[in-house]
């Protein structure tokens, strides 16, 4: 009978172990819509299915870009600050995990002892020395009768996978970054190239011009006009290569190298703005490493609810300790030096002044606080993503009303020339026309290069490269953190 009860009691403590105080986990609720609104047929957009997803900046087939985005990956210093708070956040959630697990100790002692003669109490005679050798082992386990310990192990995992994509939204910054800054400076180049072009044919206006004033065709204001031009031309050069300078020591910042021996080869093209169609939000924003690090931590406050719930009740834990001890003789391991003791240990707090109900409305507040963060950074997407969609759209629309007016100015400088050696006008419609056609391709430059970075900034909004496995792309719902490559990925425990 004695039996019989013992196993009831061990069914009934097995069944409560399975129970577990935190709220049933749900994502944070949004209402989200079904497509984007800024959509158009020039939407640069991320890379292509076909394309890795962590190397997005290929779709822009520049084979020096390819080789600076990789070395982020081995040399950028920010990056290995993410890399190591991952690991360490993962060696916490291991921590975490153990607990889930007995812990068994052993050790022993093997002393020789004097006791003072005159110590108090004192009832026997003889000697005060004596040997004293032990051998212990002890086991204790926690039964997790309300779910405190595995509510500990969920939050853990959580907050690591959280970590992990903290960690790739820093190594995805730092790849837009990097990408930025190279597009800039390769819209520099081109400036640069078409300011050296510019001042070219502004000297060879200026030889022209001097020799009409030679020939008294022309009075001096024309030459100095024209000088005027030409160092004003001259000076944007030296103004470029100064913007030039500083992107290119950003870069340098960025692979990990010293901006005093990096140096890029001016190449005077930017790359063409790919032109990707984009799919609908559900599919892409969950994507995004911020999200999904946002969810999982909604996911861990949920966990603690559970786990400062469980302190309204008792803790019982499973103990057994034993060894054998004896006074210094050789067979310490027979059965008359051994001792045991086994039996449950029962702890609960009667009386805390209110302790426990505030540490549980402090969890509750803190699972609203990240669920409402999980909600701010969705709408953050959201826009982000149709910013980045407008400026794309519209930058390629103005991009091609530019052409127009560069082409424009163009025939309108070259008008003005041979309207000046004919004698039918004044160099100062020369240099009208010249400023205006300058200033036509410089902003066409602009506009490219904007878009460029607008590209890349759009890429960042969708959180990456484009293939994702089928379950993330059945909702909005919480994707694992993707951890860095070179982590190894939470315990699935």
């Amino acid at each position: 009978m004695r039996w019989a009860r013992g196993g009831a009691l061990a069914a009934t403590i097995m069944a409560l172990a399975g129970c577990s105080l935190a709220p049933p986990y749900a994502r944070p609720s949004m209402t989200l819509p079904t497509a984007y609104k800024e959509v158009g047929p020039w939407t640069p957009a991320s890379p292509a299915d076909a394309e890795p997803r962590g190397d997005w900046w290929t779709v822009y087939d520049d084979a020096t870009l390819n080789g600076l985005e990789q070395q982020i990956e081995s040399q950028n210093p920010d990056l290995a600050l993410a890399l190591a708070r991952y690991d360490e956040v993962q060696a916490y959630a291991a921590e975490a995990r153990a607990s889930l697990y007995p812990q068994i100790d052993l050790g022993g002692t093997a002393t020789a002892n004097r006791q003072s003669a005159n110590r108090p109490l004192r009832l026997v005679t003889g000697s005060d020395f004596y040997a004293d050798n032990l051998l212990t082992g002890s086991f204790s386990y926690e039964v997790d009768l309300w779910g405190r310990v595995r509510n500990l192990v969920a939050a853990g995992k959580a907050q690591a996978q959280a970590s992990g994509a903290d960690a790739a939204s820093v190594r995805l910054s730092l790849e837009a970054q990097l990408a930025d800054a190279y597009l800039s400076l390769r819209g520099l180049d081109a400036e640069a190239k078409l300011l050296a072009d510019t001042t070219k044919a502004y000297a060879l206006a200026l030889k022209l011009t001097e020799a009409l004033h030679d020939g008294g065709a022309y009075a001096g204001l024309d030459v100095d006009r024209a000088q005027t031009q030409l160092q004003i031309a001259r000076a944007q050069e030296v103004d470029v290569a100064a913007q030039r300078a500083l992107y290119e020591h950003e870069i340098a910042a960025l692979v990990g190298e010293p901006a005093s021996v990096f140096s890029l080869s001016a190449v005077p093209q930017l790359p063409a703005a790919p032109t990707i169609p984009v799919a609908t939000p559900s599919l892409i924003l969950q994507r995004r490493p911020d999200i999904a690090a946002a969810e999982r931590r909604a996911a861990a406050a949920n966990a603690m609810i559970g786990v400062t719930r469980a302190a309204f009740y008792p803790s019982i834990i499973l103990g057994a300790t034993g060894g054998f001890q004896n006074t210094g003789t050789t067979n310490l391991l027979s059965l008359a030096d051994s001792w045991w003791t086994v039996g449950p240990t029962l702890a609960m707090t009667l009386f805390d002044g209110g302790y426990r109900k505030a540490a549980v409305r402090a969890s509750r507040d803190q699972f609203n606080e990240a669920s409402a963060t999980y909600r701010s950074t969705v709408l953050l997407a959201f826009q982000q993503v149709e910013d980045n969609l407008a400026l794309c759209n519209k930058l390629a629309d103005e991009e091609q009303q530019q052409s127009a007016a560069v082409a424009a100015a163009d025939r309108t400088l070259a008008l003005a020339l041979v309207q000046y050696r004919m004698g039918a006008t004044t160099y100062l419609d020369v240099v009208t026309a010249q400023t205006t056609d300058l200033m036509a391709q410089t902003t066409e430059l602009a506009i490219q290069t904007r878009r460029l970075q607008a590209s890349v900034d759009l890429v960042i909004a969708l959180g990456g490269g484009w293939n994702e496995p089928a379950v993330w792309q059945a909702s909005l719902g919480p994707p694992a953190a993707m951890p860095p490559p070179r982590s190894p990925q939470p315990s699935s425990e």
